[in-house]
């Protein structure tokens, strides 16, 4: 055994060294307050507002804010996410600021008269862009939960527009070559500095994006009600874009109930609809429970395949069952049932690969059955990688899991000039067409087709962990599909192999999604020994992950914040005080 358990340190070392390394072997520590994103210089502005005498909701929208200015890939004001918020007191909330359709939106506007979807027209351009939320959203949660002024927590923001910041060498080349961008004379004079291009070091300077967020300040409304309002309905018309005052005049935020679920003694709190994250996450810890993961070994075949089985049933329930609610009855509560999982768990063979197009799904449940034959599995549903999320918490115990998005990697590729902004291109996580498979090969039934006034089905998955009726970790990814099975890994890392956050976030992934009928997995990261035992056992492998984890753990000994920022990213990082 004493060989076994060096071999197994052995080959830890050897797979997950790498990318520890990059990021730091231990997490970042803090006694007080700690928050972990995609760039540092956001990170710190949350800490900042900490330190002021904000809590983690003040924390969490000067970092939103400040994404904004330093990562315009997916920080937005243009764009939509979530929030989850806990509190100390155990009060939580679910925060859905996710991007509508426009009133004029019908459910074959991306096809042309044959009846055919149009290449990139979901994804590229004004007719891409949906109602944005994001400031709507932040706004009212810093207005209903933060201690601070508006002011206080965009002041970070405004100052990086205003004095600009010095690009990293992939930040730079991402800019300079996304050519879609350059077919806009805004996009190009803005983030492509006028089509010269930009290199490592050079500082991106956003005068008009400052001004935005100065008027924000002085009336947050203006964007939704005011001139501002009137400026962006403009320009979205004049570019043939659907969106219109009334638009941005009827945009609410919801305050939902989280989807809650056990797994192994641990509470989980995380997405509703029309996020399919937290249904999607609590269903396949429910099926995994009834395994022993942790006998089977950290980065096993056999561990994997058990994950694998899991994922791929909940990734079949969600194709079939999930979207927005205010336009659906969906069976939350069914999909969530434990005793549902058990069944699932029963056609799970311990020695060999379901085949996705063979699944039977139990029938237990007499409203799940009824469901499924008036919503059959038909129709797509697109969602872009390119997301951002992280995650706070203040020296009281208040927490905050935030996942927002432009949708596809600088959205539309379409700026509002004058105000500085890039807008997102969401509609393309509508079903463009029954039965035409989306660039992830997602499934999806009818129940996310374009509507007006619609919210698009997401993967987004931020999410709380209690231990023991306290808390424990905070956590959340961007990646499309991938975002449920990298929180579900993370989760997992910790809490069945005994991984700190910082060793959990930096650990290998695979990723399987029902359809299709394949593990992706992060190249070079697993060996080939258990690569080949995957596929003996009848599993198809392909290769390619991404996903960005920012999360924090609780040291219930001592009260620290551990925080993680991905290893993989080059400008991420936990700040804690």
């Amino acid at each position: 055994m004493k060989l076994q358990a060096r071999c197994f340190v052995f080959f830890f070392t050897l797979i997950v060294a790498p990318l520890c390394l990059a990021s730091g072997m231990q997490p970042e520590r803090a006694d007080n307050g700690m928050v972990a994103s995609v760039h540092e210089l956001a990170s710190q502005a949350g800490v900042d507002m900490m330190k002021a005498g904000g809590n983690a909701i003040d924390a969490a929208v000067a970092t939103g804010f400040a994404l904004a200015v330093v990562h315009p890939a997916a920080g937005n004001l243009g764009g939509g996410g979530f929030m989850l918020v806990r509190m100390s007191s155990g009060e939580t909330h679910f925060l859905d600021f996710r991007e509508k359709a426009p009133g004029k939106a019908t459910s074959t506007m991306y096809q042309d008269k044959d009846g055919n979807v149009v290449p990139m027209m979901s994804r590229v351009g004004y007719k891409a862009v949906g109602v944005p939320g994001s400031v709507k959203g932040m706004v009212h949660a810093q207005k209903k939960f933060g201690k601070l002024t508006l002011q206080q927590v965009v002041a970070p923001a405004i100052r990086l527009a205003k004095e600009g910041f010095e690009l990293d060498w992939a930040e730079a080349r991402a800019l300079t070559n996304d050519k879609n961008m350059g077919n806009f004379p805004d996009s190009k004079r803005i983030f492509q500095n006028d089509g010269k291009g930009w290199h490592q070091g050079d500082v991106l300077k956003q005068p008009e994006l400052a001004r935005t967020l100065e008027r924000i300040v002085a009336d947050p409304d203006e964007f939704y009600t005011g001139k501002m309002a009137g400026e962006i309905a403009e320009f979205m018309q004049a570019g043939g874009g659907l969106i219109t005052v009334q638009d941005l005049k009827n945009y609410d935020v919801v305050d939902r109930t989280p989807v809650r679920g056990t797994y192994r003694g641990l509470e989980i709190i995380s997405a509703p609809p029309p996020s399919s994250g937290g249904i999607a996450l609590v269903e396949t810890l429910n099926i995994l429970e009834g395994f022993d993961i942790k006998k089977a070994g950290f980065g096993s075949a056999e561990a994997i395949h058990l994950i694998t089985e899991s994922y791929r049933r909940a990734f079949y329930d969600r194709a079939q069952f999930l979207g927005d609610p205010e336009f659906s009855t969906l069976p939350v509560n069914e999909l969530t049932d434990k005793k549902y999982a058990v069944d699932w768990r029963a056609s799970i063979d311990p020695q060999r690969a379901s085949a996705s197009s063979r699944l039977e799904r139990p029938q237990v449940s007499k409203a799940l059955t009824e469901y499924a034959k008036k919503k059959p599995v038909k129709a797509t549903a697109p969602e872009s990688t390119e997301t951002t999320h992280y995650s706070v918490v203040d020296k009281d115990g208040n927490a905050v899991a935030v996942t927002t998005t432009l949708n596809g990697s600088y959205g539309s590729k379409v700026t509002i000039g004058s105000l500085g902004f890039l807008l997102n291109n969401e509609m393309d996580d509508f079903s463009s067409k029954a039965g035409v498979p989306n660039m992830f090969g997602l499934i999806q039934s009818d129940a996310n087709l374009v509507g007006p006034n619609k919210r698009p089905l997401s993967a987004m998955t931020p999410t709380i962990v209690l231990k023991d009726g306290k808390l424990w970790l905070v956590l959340g990814s961007p990646g499309g599909p991938t975002i449920i099975t990298t929180v579900a890994n993370i989760l997992v890392g910790v809490a069945d192999f005994g991984l700190d956050i910082q060793q959990a976030v930096n650990a290998p992934r695979f990723h399987n999604q029902w359809i299709p009928d394949r593990i992706q997995m992060e190249r070079n990261r697993f060996s080939p020994d258990t690569i080949k035992l995957l596929e003996a056992r009848g599993h198809t492998i392909g290769f390619g992950l991404g996903g960005d984890g920012e999360c924090i753990q609780i040291d219930l000994a001592t009260g620290q914040r551990l925080g993680a920022s991905d290893g993989r990213n080059e400008r991420g990082r936990a700040v804690g005080y």
